[in-house]
């Protein structure tokens, strides 16, 4: 195991910066059963280690509310979960702190952190924590056939029912290609000609009046436990905790998942800058990331925390390995989202979106 020497001097700086900070910092994520992974894993054993409080705070995503309090001059949220395109672009637009790698905790057989986290993980404004998916679930009550293609979702005539929807251009628009047959490893290049654009929006408009949008992560596991949609667009986990938490007969659609990661920044001026950059090394060590996979089928994005991934919190019966988006069967015909044809392409593709669902 790798040792690492500080000063007196380097440990009295560290004591006076961290000391002057607030007794809580804010951390800001999607709220539902994955805020409740971070609590878990995170929160809770941080503060008991630091003796500092976590405030919670849930918001929809976006970097409208992180850029307007750093406009502002009044930044109270210390920590946002968000995801990589909003990464790149809020530290392009300078809005977001740097974070230092070189600090970030070594892997348990002292490997630095730069060689443990996975592809795509570490920005110069954020540390990742999660690999996660979009995909869809169906009610099991509704069909004696079960769906099983993206090209299913938009077929209201085969498969009857409202479908959910999350109110946003990213994610829909690569699914209703592929819901028109386009192959995974094409969207993207298609998607960036006009072409391209109006073919996902015509798709989109064969199941427009069939569509009741969400826009929280806990959103959709509601509307097919209540029965408002046969199939919903969701996030993986949300779904999962419906499954195996609350015994929803609900069932999931793995081809045409879009896997994403998640990171954690900091908003450029937060008073509580120390803290912030002592909760997110803590949080993202190796085995703070495993632990968080007990809860919700999220990857690690850390190599050394995968094969701590053990079973599912409240049921040892349940192997969260088999439940992450990263599985052979899970990748059959999957897209990683390219985050920078969203950093590049997101601001104009979702202003157009939110023009076709006001006509």
């Amino acid at each position: 195991m790798k040792l690492f020497k500080f000063t007196f001097a380097s440990i009295s700086a560290l004591i006076v910066a961290f000391s002057a900070n607030a007794d809580s910092i804010t951390v800001v994520s999607w709220g539902g059963a994955y805020t409740k992974s971070q609590v878990e894993a995170y929160h809770k054993p941080w503060s008991q280690k630091t003796g500092h409080q976590v405030v919670s705070e849930d918001y929809s995503g976006g970097l409208a509310e992180v850029k307007a309090q750093v406009e502002s001059g009044n930044v109270t949220w210390d920590v946002v979960d968000v995801e990589l395109s909003d990464a790149l672009q809020g530290c392009d637009e300078g809005i977001l702190e740097e974070i230092d790698h070189s600090t970030l905790p070594a892997a348990p057989d002292g490997s630095p952190a730069t060689q443990d986290f996975l592809p795509g993980a570490l920005q110069d404004c954020a540390v990742g924590n999660i690999v996660w998916s979009t995909l869809y679930a169906y009610d099991k009550t509704k069909f004696d056939t079960p769906p099983t293609t993206m090209a299913d979702f938009f077929d209201i005539e085969k498969f009857p029912g409202k479908r959910g929807m999350r109110k946003l251009g990213k994610a829909m628009l690569e699914m209703a290609l592929m819901g028109d047959g386009v192959p995974a490893a094409e969207v993207y290049d298609l998607l960036g000609t006009e072409e391209g654009v109006k073919r996902a929006f015509a798709k989109l408009d064969t199941i427009k009046d069939h569509v009741v949008w969400w826009e929280a992560g806990a959103q959709p596991p509601q509307l097919l436990a209540d029965g408002e949609v046969s199939m919903t667009i969701t996030w993986n986990g949300r779904i999962f905790n419906a499954i195996a938490q609350e015994k929803q007969p609900f069932g999931l659609v793995w081809d045409g998942q879009i896997y994403d990661l998640d990171l954690f920044v900091i908003p450029k001026g937060s008073k509580n800058k120390e803290a912030a950059l002592d909760f997110i090394r803590f949080s993202t060590d190796t085995k703070r990331l495993a632990d968080q996979a007990s809860w919700i089928p999220y990857g690690p994005l850390r190599n050394s925390s995968i094969p701590l991934i053990g079973t599912f919190h409240s049921d040892s019966s349940i192997k969260m390995i088999d439940h992450m988006p990263t599985t052979e069967v899970a990748l059959k015909n999957a897209l990683q989202n390219d985050f920078e044809f969203w950093a590049d392409n997101g601001e104009e593709l979702n202003e157009r979106f939110n023009a076709w669902l006001a006509n």
